[in-house]
């Protein structure tokens, strides 16, 4: 069985966010090694998709700020347990601040 890569079908959009009719027509114009693709659902589309392609479930990589997050999110918690005053707020903000620049990096290296 040949694999087929991702770039040479022409996507438009991700595997995961295509309705099963979208994915129906894919297999048939696209990859004849699937048989029954008009009978198949979403999922076992996309598993047999991206069987052929080479990819698995277990390929997703955590990123490298994960752990950085929940501790960030730990010290949230912890001063929100506090109730802690009006200056304090502001150590939050920060805080959140930095989540959010973290959750921006993630997003930059799945995307890469």
């Amino acid at each position: 069985m040949a694999e087929i890569s991702i770039e040479s079908l022409g996507l438009k959009k991700p595997l995961e966010k295509m309705t099963a009719k979208e994915l129906r027509e894919l297999a048939i114009e696209k990859i004849p090694q699937i048989v029954g693709a008009s009978a198949m659902s979403k999922e076992e589309l996309l598993q047999k998709i991206k069987e052929l392609c080479g990819l698995t479930e277990g390929e997703k990589k955590e990123s490298p700020y994960k752990a950085q997050i929940r501790a960030i999110k730990k010290e949230i918690k912890k001063l929100k347990e506090l109730k802690l005053q009006t200056h304090d707020k502001k150590e939050r903000e920060k805080i959140r601040k930095k989540i959010k620049k973290l959750k921006r990096l993630t997003r930059k290296l799945a995307a890469a």
